[in-house]
């Protein structure tokens, strides 16, 4: 399990991991202290639960980075024969216990891995139900009951979805309370770290991976919505991959140049990646030449690896602005916000910037980068449920079981981000 290593808190104080209750011990190898928001509806720190289609994280807000890191799959036993799929699941007793998730899910040949989530929308909510079982009582180690949850979703999410979601977390779990937040505000609302941002606003335009969203309205370009997400497992070779694309791999600001400067000097720029073969313990190496500059530039360039994308994402991040009232587009592009791992590669957002300008004129431009790019959407909510307000704008328990699930079909806004 993945567990990154900077664990201060945003506000500089003292905070902690909610330990749980009984005198169990944490699965997390430090303890962590946290600085408890004054409000008598929340005894413990809610808890961020951040659902995407390759990747889940988790942990305890007021926390910078998440606890743990996992893919979002589950292994389960599902019975070979006639029957749909729900009766294959069928199992009695304590077989129905007999399931895996994250990294060990991926690591279990005779089970079935299954990916609850597709392109950001649950697609299997009995799935999901398990594995939220496990995030919280394995991996968490809380008790729900005493535990508010914030929980992100994907913009242009079907009303229908949160009532799935609110059903799973106050029936199932029985929590106290819980906030569906978007995730495009929540990454805008981490930007405020950054220096670059004179006042904390959500207006803005996301590009996070794929999506390119605009906060409020939640815009979604039809090109980047139909684009293909990683949902594999993390086999070695995409371990690999994904080990010397975060080592290696870089934005070059013209690719004919970087062609030149590697012909010219191989010895230099090429670089060697040296690994483990996991199943024979043999040792190889791997030369990663032109493939440092070419694998990032399929976000400019996106005609190579698929012929039927020929937008880059500057194209469509002001296609997307465009589309969007005058009065707000002078704002927007003076606000472009970056989130997500693959916005980390260097020099990203300085070439995101410069293509941006070239397209609309007199316009000022600006993308916002920060050091909590990485897991924005994350720690977005962190910050969020931190604030004292949460509380306030949490739908509760008793809410819920007056008026049912549609009380989750909207979410309030809160006062700060207003």
């Amino acid at each position: 399990m993945k567990k990154p290593d900077g664990r201060s808190s945003w506000w500089g104080g003292r905070r902690r991991g909610a330990p749980p209750t009984g005198g169990e011990e944490s699965l997390h190898p430090k303890t962590l202290t946290y600085n408890r928001p004054a409000t008598d509806n929340m005894q413990l720190p809610p808890c961020v639960v951040d659902c995407g289609t390759g990747y889940t994280k988790i942990g305890y807000a007021g926390n910078t980075e998440p606890q743990f890191i996992m893919p979002s799959c589950i292994a389960i036993r599902e019975w070979a024969g006639v029957g749909d799929q729900a009766q294959r699941r069928l199992v009695k007793g304590v077989e129905d216990l007999d399931f895996y998730i994250g990294d060990e899910a991926a690591e279990k040949p005779n089970y079935a891995t299954k990916w609850p989530i597709r392109h950001g929308m649950v697609e299997d909510w009995d799935l999901m139900e398990k594995f939220m079982e496990q995030i919280i009582f394995k991996y968490l180690r809380a008790e729900p009951e005493d535990h508010s949850f914030l929980m992100t979703e994907p913009p242009l999410n079907t009303p229908e979805n949160r009532e799935y979601l609110a059903e799973i977390m106050f029936e199932t779990f029985n929590i106290p309370g819980l906030y569906i937040a978007v995730q495009a505000v929540l990454a805008l609302a981490a930007s405020w770290t950054s220096r670059q941002v004179g006042e904390r606003t959500l207006t803005g335009v996301l590009y996070k991976t794929h999506p390119h969203r605009r906060a409020g309205h939640h815009l979604l370009h039809p090109a980047a919505a139909q684009r293909p997400r990683g949902r594999n497992p993390p086999e070695q070779s995409l371990e690999t991959a994904k080990a010397i694309k975060e080592r290696y791999c870089y934005i070059c600001p013209d690719i004919v140049k970087e062609f030149s400067k590697f012909d010219s000097d191989p010895g230099k720029w090429i670089k060697q990646y040296h690994g483990v073969n996991a199943v024979t313990k043999t040792d190889f190496n791997i030369d990663v030449g032109y493939e440092r500059f070419l694998g990032p530039e399929i976000f400019f360039h996106p005609e190579f690896a698929n012929p039927d994308f020929m937008q880059p994402i500057s194209d469509i991040v002001d296609e997307v602005i465009q589309s969007c009232p005058i009065d707000v587009r002078r704002p927007l592009y003076k606000n472009i916000v970056l989130s997500g791992g693959s916005t980390m590669f260097r020099d990203f957002g300085r070439r995101v910037q410069r293509d941006l300008k070239r397209v609309p004129k007199p316009m000022e431009v600006q993308v916002v980068t920060h050091h909590m790019q990485r897991y924005a959407v994350w720690f977005g909510g962190s910050m969020l449920a931190s604030t004292p307000e949460f509380s306030q704008v949490c739908h509760s328990k008793k809410d819920y079981d007056e008026i049912g699930p549609s009380i989750c079909r909207h979410n309030p806004v809160f006062g700060i981000m207003s």
